[in-house]
């Protein structure tokens, strides 16, 4: 019997394919799904990492726009000589630390300082005395070798006034320089402007030609006179700072070599006292000339000029060099500006002649008459400080030389109180109403002018806009003795012991002779004598040092404050006119 299999249920075979597409079906979603999930996470990363690396570039490109914007208001609010000020402190405080690094690593002389070696403070302290060519002496001079001595030599001349004057007459060249090039391409692209002019408004210029040349020719005018403006006092800047230089070396080479040549030649004494000393005659010259050149004061002897106070003939070679390297620098060099244009008759040099200070902005070179009426005053200030000197000193510091030696000490002592500060004889020993006087010669610039005259200059002070930052601290300033006054009384408080315990040596007049002489860039002092010591101290020994050698570290900080103001006073001579005292 054939038994035949049960026919399907038509209700489940329809359940079943339904089932297996539904799963399918969920199979395909699921696979969708998932690559969905995929390509949309990895399009959210693009995203992501696109909108960090615009972030990055907009907030790098916010930053410097930030930076920049901070420059131009920075700049805007600083005036120009606040700038320059500040370039100034930057520079001296600079080249003093990188002069005390190098004198600390050289070796000092055997025997030098009793074979003590000098501090930290004291040799910071003459770093900065020769770089403010100040002369402040806390260490003997016979204790640096050779190799120290050059690097005081190269303190002093890089602190000098005129190699400064010439850094600034190069940075304005270049300045000027980078106008020149600047407004020469604003005019090309003017030019290549005009030749682009669309056909529309060239016809409508054609139409009317007076209101072309009209329009044009003021629009190019006024950049091409600006430009030979520039490039005028650009050319007479380059010329000043040439004959700059030309008397800064021919000063240098001719002083050293004549020194040299008046020791070999003309004076024993000198020879046998360097030879004694052991000092090179050649460094003796550079130095000396430098220092002198300079204003400085320092000399490669313990004694300074003390020991050559009967060598007139060196006095006299070293007076013209403290004369032209200070209160008669501007003289020589309108001399040697004029000199110039006569021989070269360059255009610029004549206009440098003319105009001076106004075409140039050198503050060194005065008109004419100022520099006439400087010379009258350097040198009735120096009569009358050799007439003190002789009619009250002729019988006493200057006793024991013959009448043209007594002559010359006075002459060499009173050019030498303005701002050089080399001495022949032993300041403590002068009569105090001289004293006074060098208090006054030190104290005043070096500029200072009897001129009864209306001035002439064309430099005119331009308003400018300033913050009210910058008025309040104007307002603030106060004049140049009550900044002295401040130390004298910072001074008396760190050496009130001494003042007690000595007075004869830690006296007001000392003090104040010191400070003036370190804010005037001098460099006379008192000095210091175990002799007048009202308690005498048996371990007390003299040296050859200034008075500030015998103060604490806290006095000579604060001296080494007055000599950086006193370098810079420039800057605030005016400073104190808003304090009203009646």
């Amino acid at each position: 019997m054939h038994i035949h299999p049960p026919s399907p249920n038509p209700q489940h075979v329809h359940t079943y394919i339904v089932t297996s597409n539904m799963a399918g079906a969920h199979r395909k979603v699921c696979e969708l799904l998932y690559h969905t999930r995929r390509r949309s996470t990895a399009a959210l990363n693009n995203v992501v990492s696109l909108m960090r690396s615009l972030s990055g570039s907009y907030a790098q490109h916010h930053v410097k726009e930030r930076v920049a914007r901070w420059r131009r208001a920075l700049a805007g609010r600083l005036s120009p000589r606040l700038g320059s000020l500040l370039v100034h402190v930057a520079y001296f405080l600079a080249v003093s630390w990188l002069g005390y690094l190098v004198l600390a690593q050289l070796r000092f002389r055997a025997g030098g300082e009793g074979t003590r070696r000098p501090g930290a403070i004291d040799l910071f302290f003459t770093a900065v005395s020769a770089a403010t060519v100040s002369s402040m002496s806390t260490v003997e001079m016979e204790a640096f070798s050779n190799g120290q001595l050059l690097v005081l030599t190269v303190l002093m001349f890089v602190g000098g006034e005129v190699f400064l004057s010439l850094l600034g007459l190069a940075s304005k060249w270049s300045r000027l320089r980078k106008q020149a090039v600047s407004k020469s391409r604003r005019v090309e692209i003017h030019h290549v402007a005009e030749l682009e002019m669309p056909p529309v408004a060239a016809a409508g210029e054609f139409d009317n030609p007076t209101s072309m040349t009209s329009t044009a020719e003021e629009e190019v005018s006024k950049p091409l006179d600006r430009f030979d403006d520039t490039r005028l006092r650009r050319d007479a800047v380059l010329s000043l700072f040439f004959v700059v230089l030309a008397i800064l070396l021919t000063v240098h080479v001719l002083g050293a070599a004549a020194i040299v040549a008046y020791i070999f030649h003309a004076s024993s004494s000198a020879r046998r006292t360097l030879r004694k000393k052991a000092l090179n005659e050649w460094t003796f010259a550079v130095f000396t000339t430098v220092s002198t050149f300079s204003s400085c004061g320092y000399m490669p002897t313990n004694e300074n000029m003390a020991v050559f106070k009967r060598d007139t003939g060196l006095q006299l070679l070293l007076v013209p060099q403290a004369l032209v390297g200070n209160t008669l620098f501007p003289p020589l060099l309108a001399a040697c500006v004029r000199a110039a244009a006569a021989a070269t008759r360059r255009v610029e040099l004549k206009e440098t002649a003319k105009e001076g200070e106004v075409l140039t902005g050198y503050y060194h070179l005065l008109p004419a008459r100022r520099c006439a009426m400087l010379a009258a005053t350097v040198a009735g200030l120096v009569a009358v400080q050799v007439a003190m000197l002789c009619g009250m000193e002729w019988g006493g510091a200057l006793r024991g030389m013959s009448a043209w030696e007594k002559v010359s000490n006075a002459v060499f002592l009173a050019v030498n109180s303005r701002h050089t500060g080399e001495t022949t004889l032993d300041i403590s020993t002068l009569a105090p109403a001289i004293l006074v006087l060098f208090v006054l010669m030190m104290y005043l610039p070096p500029y200072t002018t009897w001129f009864p005259f209306g001035e002439s200059s064309g430099v005119k002070d331009h308003p400018t806009e300033e913050t009210k930052g910058l008025r309040l601290l104007k307002g603030t300033l106060l004049s140049q003795l009550s900044y002295l006054a401040i130390f004298v009384i910072a001074i008396c408080i760190t050496e009130r012991e001494k003042l007690k315990e000595d007075p004869l040596n830690f006296n007001l007049l000392s003090i104040v002779v010191e400070v003036v002489s370190a804010y005037g860039n001098v460099g006379f002092s008192m000095g210091y004598s175990c002799s007048r010591q009202i308690s005498p101290d048996r371990l007390c020994t003299d040296r050859w040092t200034g008075f500030a050698g015998r103060w604490s570290d806290s006095g000579k900080v604060i001296l080494i404050l007055v000599m950086l103001f006193g370098r810079l006073k420039k800057f605030s001579m005016s400073a104190g006119k808003a304090w009203k005292l009646s």
